[in-house]
């Protein structure tokens, strides 16, 4: 009879058991590989002692069903009420089969930006989608694969005017009828690139590079700005227009009009309002304009054998490639919310657009109408959606009226309010509101719009047969599903890509997002009805100091490039208001890619400072540069550990010498994942630092985006962190207040579950895993930096330039690693020619091994190339990827089909099948393509 024998196993210790990968006898086995006897051992050999924290992080860890019920009881403190304050904030339907199919589906989440376009064809087919949507509902012939976010979409254009205008002016004009917190942006942005910023309601062509105005307006008016578009082109300056998707499903589109640029948000295309985000911004432009815009473009190629193909097209764009003669930090997109909008989309297709668009046009005309019956003086006289009530003193008992009543209205000046109607607006909402006003009689609906005919649409939009497909909930989901299953995503496959940071998303940390409670509040709603959120705002904000060792953060920024933004302006803010002029900033090579662009849009100066040769910031050479900068210096951006994937000895040398000349200390977080519970950047010498929160704290990468970068500063910089877009002061870097705050829930529940314990032990294990890799494969591929004491932190980087002597690229190797079924590892950065590997503490012994498997065998085959066995262009890496049509076609190749096709490390049964061969770049850069082509190109293509 089995004794009874008290166990210590905890199953809800999510951590431990869920969360880290490799378990303690599988640590045991690799600690050996490495060749020590502890992971203490380790971290003391790898981490300089003199750098570690001294005080451990100790808050309690929460099991997933205690986390769901605090969550539960967070979000009953949020109020949930009826916003109408629009602003470019709706309520919005997501129809369940995308919520079920895509929000909610880590096929769709965990993906990482199609940087590998053959794993990535069905998230850049539904890319493709969403620019094909925003294209043809602006009537502009080429839209980027999204932005971050309206406001910021916005400053984009502006610099992309700038950049582009014949005009030699140094003003640009900003329509008073804009989104208030989109010309806080644009004004932050302006400022540090000595752009003059002109506001009014009309426009001197003669004085600016370009205009941008709201259509329809932020109080409601639509009108047509064909004369102002016609009279900027005259005066060689360039015409935006932020604009409103739904609203262009029957309004006149700015195309039409002569607009140059389009900007705006996806959001009330099935996207949660989220308590400000993530949403999808947009771009569009006339096609002469297209190589200087900003962000991501989805093209369409051929393959290795004259196949379609998709894939992120005019490479050069990508802003961390050019450094510091970026013309934007751009480098992600909000690819998880633009596919979303997209399915959208698909789902209503165009007649069912322009139904949902006209039941909110003629809400708002029943509204309109009502009012004006009843004697109020209701503006403008043309709209869309939003109307403007002039009520004199009695606007603060109105609004108090309508919230009594579950409704927000918009506060407009002192005797206003503005009434947006939405998606979800029917007629009860209507009477709620009348009654507000005192209005008792039931609204009699109008059955006549309040659009001029001249603006009514004419054009037709959306003629894709993508876009007419039958709308059954079977066929919508076999097309989601169809797309995923093209995809590799981290539900299939480790994908061990450095400084990047793919770990677990946990089903726990992600489900509450969608909850009404979330998911349905304005941004700019009463505090008072979001205490639910301000209470996370406020438990991960203090977690994150102590992690850091800062004294304040901004949850703002809403993506890592916005966080580098951000710390930079907040930097040269602190130095303008000592009254010091500085504007050098020196970044080593081994920074991460988009700090030079950072610093370059801040208006600063980029001094480029030169590595040793182990990988190390030569400090010789970079002590030289801060001395020579002099009172001139403004900042150091490094990344610790470096982007060369190695503890420096000499951090602390580095932060002495900025502060010794007055300068200030930017901690790129990208590689935070290797200090959290070891190491604290505000501790060492660092001022400001970013984290992102879609690495290190878990938000999913969603296929190219959403992500938040929320900066942490000392003390002396808390005063100038970036401000509320609400309030007109300067220093706003996103639309919202806190950012994409829906996804800040991701990261608080990762930190509550993991508790601090559970936060430094992932760390130790992603440090462990990144070195058993290293020491694994080090017989095999050259490792290209080692710390002093010979280890790597959480990510190792493989040289691969000795092979291309006999004819064997970085690329093909990239490729190859397809058919042993993995996303390839960073290629060719921070060092050309060479794959940076990051395997993050999520991932088990099992899944490491099956990729040094993989290594291993495509290293023999290389071989087989190196000693003449197989030429280069015969052999199976240059083949690669192997799709279903290679297996069963005629095989003349000089290597069997297995070999080809089943390498190892491949699962048999469960293998990923690329649904592409290699995509032949250059070819999409020549032939940009980046709307649906017509499906008979299709047919041609394969003929």
């Amino acid at each position: 009879m089995a004794r009874w024998t008290p166990t210590t196993y905890n199953p809800d210790d999510f951590a431990n058991r869920r969360h880290i990968g490799p378990s303690p006898a599988e640590m045991e086995a690799m600690l050996k590989a490495v060749g020590v006897d502890s992971l203490d051992t380790l971290i003391e050999q790898t981490v300089p002692a003199g750098i570690r924290q001294s005080r451990a992080l100790d808050w309690p860890a929460l099991s997933e069903a205690a986390l769901l019920q605090r969550m539960r009881d967070v979000a009953s403190r949020n109020r949930v009420m009826t916003s109408l304050i629009g602003q470019g904030y709706y309520g919005t339907v997501t129809p369940p089969a995308i919520q079920r199919n895509i929000l909610e589906n880590p096929a769709w989440y965990t993906a990482y930006t199609p940087y590998q376009p053959e794993i990535a064809q069905g998230r850049l087919e539904a890319l493709l989608n969403f620019q094909t949507m925003v294209a043809d509902l602006t009537g502009l012939p080429v839209a980027n694969a999204s932005l971050l976010d309206e406001a910021t979409a916005a400053a984009e254009a502006m610099a992309m005017a700038q950049r582009v205008a014949k005009s030699k002016a140094k003003a640009f004009f900003v329509s008073d009828n804009l989104h208030p917190q989109t010309i806080s942006v644009i004004e932050t942005r302006a400022e540090p690139l000595g752009i003059e910023i002109i506001r009014g309601s009309e426009c001197d062509p003669s004085t600016v590079f370009g205009a941008i105005f709201q259509y329809p307006g932020t109080f409601g008016e639509v009108r047509d700005y064909s004369r102002e578009c016609a009279a900027l082109h005259a005066a060689g300056a360039v015409a935006i227009v932020a604009t409103d998707l739904l609203a262009l499903c029957v309004l006149k589109e700015p195309g039409a009009m002569g607009a140059d640029i389009a900007v705006g948000s996806a959001q009330r295309f099935g996207v949660p309002m989220g308590y400000g985000g993530p949403h999808a911004g947009f771009m569009a432009c006339r096609d002469e304009m297209k190589r200087a815009m900003p962000g991501r473009i989805v093209g369409v190629s051929i393959d290795a054998k004259g196949n379609k193909a998709y894939r992120l097209s005019l490479q050069t764009r990508e802003q961390h490639i050019r450094r510091e003669k970026a013309t934007s930090n751009v480098c992600t997109a909000q690819a998880l919310l633009a596919v979303m909008a997209s399915f959208y989309a698909v789902f209503h297709g165009p007649v069912g657009l322009r139904a949902i668009a006209q039941r909110v046009h003629l809400n708002a005309a029943t509204l309109a109408q009502a009012l004006r019956s009843a004697g109020a003086e209701v503006e403008p006289e043309a709209f869309f959606d939003t109307i403007t009530v002039r009520v004199g003193v009695g606007q603060q008992g109105i609004l108090a009226a309508a919230r009594h009543r579950g409704i927000n209205l918009r506060r407009v000046g002192r005797d206003r309010v503005g009434i947006s109607v939405d998606e979800t607006t029917d007629a009860g909402v209507i009477a709620r509101v009348l009654d507000a006003f005192g209005i008792a009689d039931p609204a009699k609906p109008a059955t006549a719009p309040a659009i001029p005919e001249d603006l009514i649409r004419e054009s037709d939009y959306l003629a894709h047969p993508v876009f007419h497909m039958n709308r059954a909930e079977s066929e919508m989901m076999r097309y989601m599903r169809r797309l995923s299953d093209r995809d590799l995503a981290l539900d299939r496959a480790m994908i061990p890509l450095g400084s990047c940071t793919m770990k677990l998303n946990a089903a726990a940390e992600m489900m509450p997002i969608t909850w009404p409670e979330f998911g349905a509040l304005h941004p700019f709603a009463p505090e008072d009805q979001a205490a639910g959120y301000h209470e996370v705002f406020a438990d991960l904000t203090a977690k994150l100091c102590e992690i850091t060792g800062y004294d304040a953060f901004s949850l703002q920024p809403n993506s890592g490039a916005q966080g580098e933004y951000a710390g930079l302006l907040t930097i040269a803010a602190y130095h303008k208001s000592r009254g010091e002029d500085r504007d050098i900033c020196l970044i080593p090579v081994s920074a991460h890619g988009t700090n030079p662009a950072s610093a370059q849009m801040c208006g600063m100066k980029v001094v480029v400072v030169k590595s040793a040769p182990n990988g190390d910031i030569d400090l010789e050479d970079f002590a030289a540069h801060a001395a020579k900068a002099g009172d001139r210096l403004a900042a150091v951006m490094i990344t610790y550990p470096s982007t060369h994937g190695v503890f420096e000895d000499t951090v602390r040398e580095v932060c002495e010498i900025t502060h010794k000349h007055g300068g200030q200390v930017y901690i790129d977080g990208a590689n935070m994942n290797a200090l959290v519970g070891l190491v604290k950047p505000g501790e060492i010498g660092g001022d400001v630092s970013h984290l992102n929160l879609h690495k290190t704290f878990a938000i999913p990468h969603g296929g190219g985006g959403p992500g938040m970068g929320p900066i942490g500063v000392k003390s002396h910089l808390a005063p100038f962190l970036p401000s509320d877009p609400r309030s007109g002061d300067l220093g706003a870097v996103s639309a919202a207040p806190w950012g994409s705050a829906s996804i800040l829930l991701i990261s608080w529940a990762y930190c509550q579950m993991m508790g601090g314990e559970g936060l430094t032990q992932a760390t130790r294990v992603a440090i462990l895993n990144a070195n058993y890799i290293a020491s694994r494969l080090a017989g095999s591929f050259p490792v290209l930096f080692m710390g002093n004491r010979g280890r790597v932190a959480h990510e190792c980087i493989l040289d691969m330039r000795p092979f291309q002597a006999h004819g064997v690229t970085v690329d093909d190797i990239a490729k190859r690693l397809i058919d042993n079924g993995f996303h390839a590892p960073t290629m060719s950065w921070p060092v050309a020619g060479t794959l940076m590997v990051e395997p993050t503490e999520s991932e088990t012994k099992a899944e490491i091994d099956r990729l040094i498997t993989a290594f291993q065998a495509i290293r023999a085959e290389i071989t087989d190339v190196a000693e003449g066995r197989i030429s280069a262009e015969a052999s199976p890496l240059r083949h690669a990827p192997h799709t279903v049509e290679d297996l069963v076609a005629d095989w003349d190749r000089e290597y069997s089909r297995e070999q080809g096709c089943f390498p190892p490390g491949a699962f048999r049964v469960d293998k990923y099948w690329p649904p592409v061969g290699r995509v032949d770049n250059a070819y999409g850069d020549r032939n940009l393509i980046c709307t649906c082509p017509p499906l008979e190109s299709y047919a041609e293509a394969a003929e």
